[in-house]
């Protein structure tokens, strides 16, 4: 874990969106690195698409867990 540092304008951009989403600051700003790297690593899908994809993979972590 570490600290990065942001701008005082995407910090409140976070913090406002981070209560809209109903997230800490940290897991918004979390998402949206995640997203973004995803958007960049898959530059023709589109976010829901990218959405879709990650509830999948969790959707078999998850059944994988409870067969366990």
């Amino acid at each position: 874990m570490g600290i990065i540092k942001i701008s005082d304008e995407v910090h409140d951009h976070v913090r406002q969106s981070c209560q809209v989403m109903s997230r800490s600051i940290n897991a918004q700003a979390e998402f949206w690195i995640k997203m973004g790297r995803l958007a960049e690593l898959n530059p023709t899908a589109t976010f829901q698409e990218l959405i879709a994809n990650e509830l999948a993979k969790s959707t078999i972590e998850t059944s994988l867990k409870i067969v366990k």
